[in-house]
């Protein structure tokens, strides 16, 4: 069988139906975990039938985590204006801290459409039900990061915080070093997660969960 015969064998066609994706989400099944990928940045066509068939996950599947590879500040503007904590007026205003370049894999008409149905999403939800979030995984923006982190910190936890500047002023001092430097990310990992655990187990005396300690975070 040559690839062009493979090929043929086992695509799916796209026709623009709503149901372009069933034979997709059956083979899914019970997956906790789902990964989305893409041919080529810029694509609309990618990112249209990306946020198509995520819509599915969340509506039809239950998912609740959407991690993306963007800056985890900039994510969380955006997680909080889904999750209706948010003072922007808007999903074009809530994806403005994406000024990094690439400015447009994020801040493009595709996903402005998509945060927009996320927030009506769990606006509408049935309360019994986790809601959606909006999580960035990349700590490209490392200054930001490690401000957001800070500021976190002054706000729940000063004494953490006053522990965390020794080690995020080392980041600061390293942040010229190439991208994904296991140093750099090393120190700057270590500080949030210090913040993470223990701001853990104050909501957990406290009677709260992991969920709303991510909440907080975001």
């Amino acid at each position: 069988m040559t690839e062009s015969e493979l090929v043929r064998e086992v695509a799916q066609p796209l026709t623009g139906s709503a149901d372009d994706y069933g034979a997709l989400l059956e083979l899914i099944g019970e997956a906790r975990l789902v990964l989305l990928g893409e041919a080529s940045h810029g694509t609309h066509e990618f990112y249209f039938e990306r946020a198509t068939i995520t819509k599915r996950l969340i509506a039809q599947k239950g998912f609740t985590v959407l991690a993306i590879e963007a800056d985890w500040p900039d994510a969380a503007r955006v997680h909080r204006y889904v999750r209706g904590t948010s003072e922007d007026p808007n999903a074009l205003e809530a994806l403005s801290g994406f000024r990094r370049f690439p400015t447009w894999m994020w801040r493009n008409t595709v996903v402005v459409e998509f945060v927009d149905w996320l927030r009506g999403f769990n606006k509408d939800i049935d309360p019994k039900r986790a809601p959606a979030g909006f999580y960035g995984m990349d700590l490209y923006s490392l200054h930001a990061s490690i401000d957001a982190v800070l500021n976190y910190l002054e706000k729940i936890d000063p004494d953490a915080a006053r522990g965390a500047i020794r080690p995020t002023a080392r980041a600061r001092n390293w942040g010229d070093l190439p991208a994904g430097n296991r140093t750099v990310e090393s120190l700057f990992s270590c500080a949030t997660a210090g913040a993470i655990r223990r701001d853990h187990s104050h909501r957990r005396d406290a009677g709260g969960g992991t969920a709303r300690t991510y909440e907080r975070l975001g």
